[in-house]
Formats: structure tokens, C-alpha cells, sequence
């Protein structure tokens, strides 16, 4: 006669077996799923590519690829904090105004103040930072939904991006070595700016994969509630997370200025919807929870091909914004029936 301990520790056993292996299939799946996601955006890459090199004038000259990969910076930067925004299901709509104001606030410090250009790029970094902050506390303390916390950002950093400024430009005439922060190249026919997103693409995939900063994200996206049960404080990392993306937002300001040699107040607009779509045809789902540095890579790449493209070939700028504009609600839709097949 078998021992009723026994039995019970056996389907113990076998319930927890089952259990590991239902979980192993679906990190499997989510794996699996990613991968394609990331491939059919390298797919549609290549496509745009192949196209846009066929149809339009001088589109594979080192000159169009260089001032393209110069717009990835701006945008890949964007991107790249907003990704892990985006991984704990919130938004920032406040990040194309924000960089505005993170390149006043450089232009302010270094041209306006004669402060150091060291000093002045840190100024302007953690001028991100501190709009990162607000964003968080207004989320976490005073319970805003993302969208409208960060919509109202986004309208405070345009206004005080003109007011700082005196709706001027603030140029860099008298530091022409800020410049070389962007167009520099410390590595052969490389442009400064490429190199920094570069740096910054393989600190970002280190935090996402790596750290518990990363590791809070996904748990934060994927299920808060349970998360904070677990014994995380998910307000406190919830403010980091938006901090942290701020400093993104904040280097992609001085990249701007330097690359303009001014900082433009008003220079921002549109950048936010880029850097938001780089991030889902990415594969970074808008409910949260999943998430990848390199689909977001590859996202703000084809987001800059596409833009250049239409620009060769001769596309109004009004058109422009309308093909963007159904990019974007194809990515949405896709993204929409990715989480569909996950429930």
C-alpha cells in the first residue's frame, strides 16, 4: 500500500514539472515570436532599401547614407528610451519638444552662461533627466495616465523651449568644437553621432537584458500588480525608468544642436511619432512586457529610410507625413494582432 506522503509529494513533483515545462514553451514561443518580429522588420528594411535604391537618384551614395544613418542618431536615440517606456505598457509623448528644450537648455548653458561645453552638454542631459522625473512622479504619485502626464509635458517643454530661447535660435559660434560632438569622426568616414547611438544601442541592451533596471521593466509591463505583490516598488522604479529615458531624450538634444550648430526651439515637433513607431515595428508591444533593443534599432532605421526615400524620390512633404502617418497605424494594427495571438 503506498504511503500517502509519498503519493502526494510525487504529484507535487509532477504538477511543478509541468508546470516549469508550460513555462519553458511559452518563453520559447515569445522567443520564437520576437525573432520572426525582428526578422520581418529586417526583411522590410532591406525591401525599402532595395526600392528606394532603384527608383530614386543617388540614394546609395555615401553622402544619402551618411545623412541618413545622422538621422537615425536623432531618432535612434529617441527610440532607444522610449523602448523601455514602452516595455512597462506606458508612453511618452513629451520626448520630440523635450529634446527641443534639452538643446535650449544646452544652447543657454554654453552660449548664453560662457559656462564650459562639458558642463553645458551634462546641463542639457539632465535637463532629460529631470523631465523624465516629473514624468514619473506624475504617473506613480499623483496616479496620471501616461498618455495625458506626458501629453502635458509635452506642451510644458514646448513653451518653455520658446520662452528660454526668446523664440530664437541659440547659436554655437563662439564653441565651433560643440560641432564636432555630431559631425566629428573619431572613426573614419563614421560621423560622431552614429558612433554615440551605437554606444548607446549596446548600454541599452545591457540595462534591458542585464540589470534589474531591465528586469523591472518587463515586470512592470507584464504585470504590475503581481510585481509590486513580489515585493518590488514599482513606483520608485517606474520614476527610475522614466528618468532613465529621459537621459536619452536629453543626449538626443545636444546631438540635435551640435548637428545644427543651434539650438532650435521648435525643431522637436514630429520626432515623438518617429521614435514611437522605430519602437513598435520593432516588435516592442504598446501593452507592455516585451521588448527588444535591436528590433528597436532596426525600427528607427527603417523609419529614416523611408523618410529619405520619399525625400529622393521627390514626395511633397505633405505626403510625407501622411505616409508616416499610415506606417505608423500599420504598425499599430500589427502590433495589435501580435497581442491577440498572445491571448
Amino acid at each position: 500500500m503506498s504511503d500517502p506522503q509519498t503519493t502526494g509529494a510525487s504529484t507535487t513533483t509532477i504538477i511543478q514539472t509541468a508546470l516549469a515545462e508550460d513555462t519553458d514553451k511559452r518563453d520559447l514561443k515569445a522567443v520564437l515570436r520576437r525573432q520572426v518580429q525582428q526578422s520581418l522588420a529586417f526583411g522590410t528594411l532591406i525591401v525599402l532599401v532595395l526600392f528606394f535604391a532603384i527608383f530614386g537618384t543617388n540614394f546609395l551614395t555615401w553622402n544619402n547614407i551618411s545623412g541618413i544613418l545622422l538621422s537615425t542618431a536623432v531618432i535612434g536615440i529617441l527610440a532607444l528610451g522610449t523602448t523601455f517606456v514602452i516595455i512597462t505598457g506606458g508612453i511618452d509623448l513629451s520626448i520630440g519638444t523635450g529634446m527641443a528644450l534639452c538643446a535650449v537648455m544646452t544652447g543657454v548653458f554654453i552660449t548664453n552662461l560662457g559656462l564650459p561645453m562639458v558642463v553645458g552638454v551634462i546641463g542639457g542631459i539632465l535637463t532629460g533627466v529631470l523631465m523624465g522625473f516629473v514624468n514619473g512622479i506624475n504617473i506613480t504619485v499623483l496616479r496620471l495616465p501616461p498618455f495625458i502626464a506626458t501629453l502635458a509635458m509635452m506642451m510644458i517643454a514646448g513653451g518653455l523651449a520658446l520662452v528660454v530661447s526668446g523664440v530664437a535660435p541659440i547659436y554655437f559660434t563662439e564653441t565651433p568644437d560643440f560641432q564636432r560632438i555630431a559631425l566629428g569622426t573619431l572613426v573614419p568616414g563614421l560621423p560622431n553621432a552614429v558612433l554615440i547611438t551605437l554606444v548607446l544601442a549596446v548600454i541599452a541592451y545591457l540595462v534591458l537584458t542585464k540589470t534589474l533596471l531591465g528586469r523591472y521593466t518587463f515586470a512592470i509591463g507584464s504585470n504590475e500588480e503581481a510585481a509590486r505583490l513580489s515585493g518590488v516598488n514599482t513606483r520608485r522604479w517606474t520614476v527610475l525608468i522614466y528618468m532613465f529615458a529621459g537621459a536619452f531624450t536629453g543626449v538626443a538634444g545636444v546631438i540635435i544642436a551640435a548637428r545644427l550648430g543651434s539650438a532650435q526651439p521648435q525643431t522637436g515637433a514630429g520626432y515623438e511619432l518617429q521614435a514611437i513607431a522605430a519602437v513598435i515595428i520593432g516588435g516592442t508591444s504598446l501593452l507592455g512586457g516585451r521588448g527588444s533593443i535591436l528590433g528597436t534599432v532596426i525600427g528607427a532605421l527603417i523609419m529614416s529610410v523611408l523618410v529619405n526615400g520619399l525625400r529622393i524620390l521627390g514626395i511633397q512633404p505633405e505626403w510625407q507625413n501622411i505616409v508616416v502617418g499610415v506606417v505608423i497605424l500599420i504598425a499599430v494594427f500589427f502590433d495589435s494582432l501580435r497581442n491577440r495571438a498572445r491571448t
